[in-house]
């Protein structure tokens, strides 16, 4: 069970939390984060999520999750990572590239950090704590415009990507 701290649209706590799955009240936003990874080629990580599961099967898509009761988004990102992918990534090595407020496409207000982290590591998701992932590998960005154009990735994960790129 998944327990998420609540924020106003404006990212002040409210002093409530959340259980994932339950109905959301209006004015209610919890914190998701999108991680990218690059590496020194310019590709970028991209998993494939499991045919399990709930939303979106089989679709692409960069790390994402929530950010759970208690953490930083930046702690959330470093877990999502390792949960999904089995990288273990540096915090102070991340950069935030976007932070706004937005409702996700499952009707759940959210408040979104995208962070950027460069990393030249292997990719074994053996090392994943998570059966969330299918398969992951490196993308150039066109690879990951063509996913997008033909339906293949998630929206969460494409709806910021130009940020992404355009990040110095």
């Amino acid at each position: 069970m998944e327990i998420w701290d609540l924020y106003t649209s404006n990212r002040v706590k409210i002093g409530k939390t959340h259980i994932r799955g339950s109905k959301m009240a209006k004015g209610e936003y919890h914190l998701v984060v999108n991680v990218w990874i690059r590496n020194s080629k310019g590709e970028y990580l991209i998993s494939q999520r499991a045919e399990t599961r709930p939303v979106n099967p089989l679709k692409f898509e960069c790390v994402c999750g929530s950010v759970l009761k208690g953490e930083s988004s930046i702690e959330g990102a470093v877990r999502e990572t390792k949960e999904e992918v089995g990288i273990t990534l540096e915090a102070e090595m991340g950069k935030l590239v976007f932070t706004g407020a937005c409702e996700a496409e499952y009707g759940e207000n959210c408040i979104v950090d995208i962070w950027l982290f460069n990393y030249n590591g292997k990719i074994d998701l053996k090392n994943a704590t998570t059966d969330e992932v299918k398969c992951a590998k490196w993308m150039t960005i066109d690879k990951i415009y063509g996913l997008y154009n033909t339906g293949k990735m998630t929206s969460a994960s494409t709806d910021y990507f130009d940020k992404v790129v355009s990040y110095t």
